[in-house]
Order: structure tokens, then sequence, then C-alpha cells
């Protein structure tokens, strides 16, 4: 991936703040078709329901500066509650340390971790039967401006599954030091 696509490198404030603002009108255009969300925590177990979450590389940059490298972690049994002071997510290196990672390593115990930041296609998605009538044109619509920043701020446009860019992340020199344990 080019390595403009991360925080800490040419990618700048300006990016990030245009993303967070695209990513705040999708909220409010979501919301306002209320759609009704159990916390069942399927929308992140991809391989169980059978889905995919894509994410940009302007997604991926805002995401980067705002929760790469949350506090290590401290993973406790399914039946305790999360210490949000000190637990947000899987650290990415435990995580694809795994043999076979499944689901989004920042769900902890069905809840989102990264919900500041978290991409487009996690914020649309609904279990809901109810929204999946204008789920699909609302993504297009909102992906469509993505792209728009992406030639905005001279950014290579980068369409890739959520976690093979956090791998890449994870991989680049300029965000590897901030997710280390």
């Amino acid at each position: 991936m080019d390595s403009r696509a991360f925080a800490g490198t040419a990618v700048n404030h300006e990016l990030s703040q245009s993303v967070a603002a695209l990513l705040a009108r999708a909220d409010a255009d979501i919301a306002a078709r209320r759609p009704v969300c159990r916390s069942s925590g399927n929308c992140c177990k991809f391989e169980q329901h059978g889905h995919r979450l894509y994410v940009t590389a302007a997604e991926l940059a805002h995401f980067a500066q705002v929760h790469v490298a949350p506090p290590q972690s401290k993973i406790q049994n399914q039946n305790s509650k999360i210490d949000s002071a000190n637990a947000k997510t899987l650290p990415l290196q435990q995580f694809f340390a795994q043999s076979q990672p499944t689901g989004c390593p920042y769900q902890i115990n069905n809840l989102c971790t990264a919900r500041e930041a978290r991409p487009l296609g996690c914020r649309i998605y609904f279990c809901d039967a109810n929204a999946q009538s204008w789920q699909n044109d609302l993504y297009e619509k909102y992906h469509h401006e993505l792209k728009l920043l992406h030639a905005q701020h001279n950014l290579p446009y980068r369409y890739l599954e959520w976690r093979t860019a956090l791998h890449e992340l994870l991989q680049s020199p300029a965000t590897s030091q901030r997710c280390a344990p």
C-alpha cells in the first residue's frame, strides 16, 4: 500500500478531518432512518455471517490517526465487562499472530471498541431487515464521496478488505512502532 495511506506520513490532518466530517454526515443520514441495533456483534463476525468489510485508503488513514494503537489489551473472559481505560482491543500483532484470525480485532464482548473511527461499511451495516432496502444506496453515495476525497487530497485510491488493510497498516513503518505492545 502507498505509504501515504498511513498516519504519520504525507497524509495530513486535513484528510482525516474530511473523512471524519463525511462519516458524521453518514451517521446523521443513517440515524434519520432509525435502524435497529441489538448489539449482537454479528456484524463483526464476518465468517460466521457470510459478509466482508471493505475500507478505502482514506478511511484507513483516518482510522490510523484516531485509533490504530490503543492501549495494551487486558482481554478478560466473555462474562466480564471491558475495562475501557485499559482494554480497547486485542492488539493487532496478537490478532494477526493467531493461526486463522476471524472476525474483527476491535470487537470485544459483542461491542465495537473502535466506534469513533470505524469505517463506513461498519456504520451502514445493520442486521435489521428493515434496513436492507436503503443500505446499498446509502453506502454507494458516501463511498463515491470517499473516492472524491482521495482525488482532492492526491491520495491513491485503494479499496481493501478490512483485515487485509489492518495487516498492511501493521506492517507499515509509519505505524508499526505505534502498534507495538
